[in-house]
């Protein structure tokens, strides 16, 4: 008897090939130095690859990559003159730990969320601008998080925070109208020593505070307040602030630039 030979597997499925990258070359060039500055790759002052590297490694023209560079200059992350090398700009990049946004200011001491947005590499000047403050119906997610009807009304505080006169991050802080109103928090003024201090005052001290972070495209009032340089994604963060008892008595929107910043969170096992 003729033994059957069993039938071939069937060949391996094919990995499908990733789709080309659309963008113009240019484009493509700074998103990878981009990326290579902000991992720390390109460390702080070094000088970037020459042109003709440049131009070698990416299969580019001069113009292509002097397109690119002008789109890094642009941004604040290189600096450099015609005739000189194009070097990466040390005071740009900042790290952020939201962690500090529940510690209160010490008497005569900055907010440490502002501190820490000025980062700590180097002594910078940070400040708050206060843009307004008023009665807002709130919506979506901020509505959600407050845990009041969609319309409902809050407390609405907005302000811009510079670090070396350089816009660094819009934020939009949102108050229960029944924590806030008849309270410094609903006055058109600064909050001496920031608003856990004065939460706290009020018998509403932050226990918790809950971040979801996202990447999104900016908004005309984000890229018109932030001054951004091009269609760069900014970083969004709606944190929510709770007290003792779980109840939320502080929703925040904070928006700043993709490119410049990045959340560092520390935690362990529980």
């Amino acid at each position: 008897m003729t033994a059957l030979t069993p039938p071939a597997p069937p060949p391996p499925p094919k990995s499908p090939q990733p789709a080309p990258d659309p963008r113009p070359l240019h484009a493509r060039v700074a998103a990878d130095l981009r990326d290579e500055i902000m991992s720390g790759e390109l460390a702080p002052g070094s000088a970037l690859p020459s042109t003709n590297r440049l131009k070698e490694r990416f299969g580019a023209s001069s113009a292509t990559v002097q397109k690119a560079l002008a789109l890094l200059k642009a941004e604040g992350l290189v600096v450099g003159r015609a005739g000189s090398a194009v070097t990466v700009r040390g005071t740009r990049r900042h790290t952020v730990r939201p962690a500090g946004s529940l510690e209160p200011a010490a008497p005569g001491t900055p907010f440490p969320w502002l501190a820490g947005a000025a980062g700590r590499a180097r002594a910078r000047a940070a400040r708050s601008t206060l843009l307004g403050v008023g009665r807002t119906r709130v919506s979506g997610d901020v509505a959600a998080a407050l845990n009041i009807a969609e319309g409902g009304d809050a407390v609405l505080r907005r302000q811009l925070i510079s670090v070396d006169d350089e816009p660094a991050e819009l934020v939009c802080s949102y108050y229960p109208v029944e924590i806030a109103e008849g309270t410094p928090l609903a006055e058109p003024r600064r909050i001496r020593g920031g608003t856990p201090t004065l939460l706290s005052s009020l018998g509403h001290p932050p226990r918790l505070s809950v971040d979801r972070v996202s990447a999104r495209t900016a908004t005309q009032e984000q890229y018109a307040a932030l001054r951004l340089p091009g269609e760069l994604p900014v970083l969004r963060t709606l944190r929510t602030v709770y007290e003792e008892d779980g109840t939320p008595v502080e929703v925040t929107v904070m928006v700043k630039a993709g490119h410049l910043y990045e959340l560092q969170y520390e935690f362990g096992p529980e």
